[in-house]
């Protein structure tokens, strides 16, 4: 099927021939994001050609100035001198537990809410000290797809870690297969995104009650990645203390972490600030293998004194100044940011019928019962293709991608694509490109 020897590709075949090869990657298609992001870096600069870059989550739009005003003021004032608090300034605390209760109709008081480095940051630490509860419970389950970057974090920290892949197991049908697992009582913690990062399915409340209730049962943290928090658009989550929320496992139970992101919803990627919101139940039990750790079997004290304090002592204090804002301006409905980013959504919309007009196919394409949503990801397979060959087929039409088999699918024949850095004027480009594409690798 390959036609890396042609010369008439979009991007010069010699060119992206030798830069694989300088790489020194085993597999390009099952190379991290960040390799292949360096690695059409290189081929940009060396064909002074530009990619049409779906590789990376990288927020495409402008942070607002409501943040960037307030981080300049607060660098003036001299915070920039001073050591912040490892748990955060009141003022984003006090923001952070009124986002939760506008947004996700949780009352949550600001104690338990904490800034850190990125909602990654948060999830490093939550694995840390979930998975270290009770010494048999040293496994993470993650129901996938998800962040390859998350399975790295556990690998790192010596955990083990178990995949469900739950895109034939939504509704009910979850219960079973869920607890399947966890009646082993291996489980510490288990992780999802919603909506999900790459498929953008979304967890309705039937399933997140199976999930609450099955992790109280089985005495499981659930660590619920909120990166696309309210970025669903089928219905508007913009409106702050009016239903609907953002559903969420923390109705379900006690048993909660909740990682929010500033990166997408909020534009403020760059600043490398995120919310955690730990449930007072959790953050006030003490746990058996804790103290093996940290400073005590106190899980809140091992949060704080103990995973925050040794992996960053605290996020920066300018960017909590910044935050609290722009989560004050979004709770006194001053900024709306849903509508901020729905330009997502939008450009899916019209990205994806490009895609399956040149003969690919949507791999995870419905959502329970529902065509899956427009969002800042999809997921696309071409017939005759793994997804790892068609990430590097792609360099030669400039275009990138990731293979699903990194994220923890079964369906190996797919690609994860982004949306956010394709600015409108390259969607012309990216519609030649997939016709090439189609006519270079024809359909029987």
């Amino acid at each position: 099927m390959s036609k890396k020897a042609k010369q008439t590709t979009p991007m010069p075949a010699s060119i992206v021939s030798n830069m694989i090869k300088d790489s020194g990657l085993k597999s390009v298609g099952n190379a991290s994001i960040r390799e292949i992001k360096r690695l059409i870096d290189n081929i940009e600069r060396a064909s002074e050609k530009k990619f049409i870059r779906m590789e990376m989550g990288i927020p495409g739009i402008k942070p607002p100035t409501i943040g960037i005003n307030a981080e300049i003021d607060a660098i003036r004032s001299g915070v920039t001198g001073i050591y912040p608090d490892i748990d955060g300034i009141p003022t984003v605390k006090d923001e952070i537990s009124r986002f939760c209760k506008l947004f996700l109709d949780l009352e949550i008081s600001p104690r338990y809410c904490v800034p850190t480095v990125g909602s990654m940051h948060g999830g490093y630490c939550s694995f840390l000290v979930s998975g270290r509860r009770y010494p048999e419970k040293d496994t993470i389950l993650f129901l996938d797809p998800g962040f390859p970057v998350h399975k790295q974090m556990v690998k790192m920290q010596g955990l083990k870690q178990q995949s469900l892949d739950v895109y034939d197991y939504r509704g009910s049908k979850l219960r079973n297969k869920l607890e399947s697992i966890l009646k082993s009582n291996t489980i510490g913690a288990l992780l999802y995104s919603n909506p999900n990062n790459p498929a953008w399915i979304c967890f309705t409340d039937e399933e997140l009650k199976i999930i609450g209730e099955l992790a109280t049962k089985y005495d499981v943290v659930v660590l619920e990645d909120l990166a696309y928090m309210a970025m669903d658009f089928r219905k508007d989550l913009s409106k702050p203390g009016v239903a609907p929320f953002q559903v969420s496992v923390s109705k379900y139970t006690d048993n909660y972490i909740l990682l929010i992101s500033s990166s997408k919803a909020f534009s403020y990627a760059g600043q490398r600030i995120g919310m955690m919101a730990i449930s007072e139940r959790l953050y006030a039990t003490d746990f058996p293998g804790l103290s093996n750790y940290f400073p005590t079997n106190n899980f809140g004290h091992s949060m704080i004194y103990g995973a925050l304090y040794a992996t960053t002592s605290g996020t920066a204090h300018s960017a909590q100044y910044a935050l609290a804002a722009i989560l004050k301006a979004v709770n006194e409905e001053q900024y709306n940011f849903v509508e901020a980013v729905r330009e997502y959504g939008d450009k899916a919309n019209i990205i994806k019928k490009h895609f399956t007009n040149n003969g690919f196919h949507i791999v995870y394409d419905m959502d329970g019962d529902s065509p899956i949503a427009d969002g800042f990801y999809f997921t696309v397979s071409y017939p005759g293709f793994s997804g790892i060959q068609l990430v590097e087929e792609f360099l030669y039409y400039g275009i990138s991608a990731i293979s699903l088999s990194t994220t923890g699918s079964l369906r190996s024949e797919g690609v994860r694509a982004c949306v956010s850095l394709i600015p409108r004027e390259m969607i012309p480009e990216l519609k030649n490109r997939l016709e090439v594409f189609h006519q270079d690798h024809p359909l029987s």
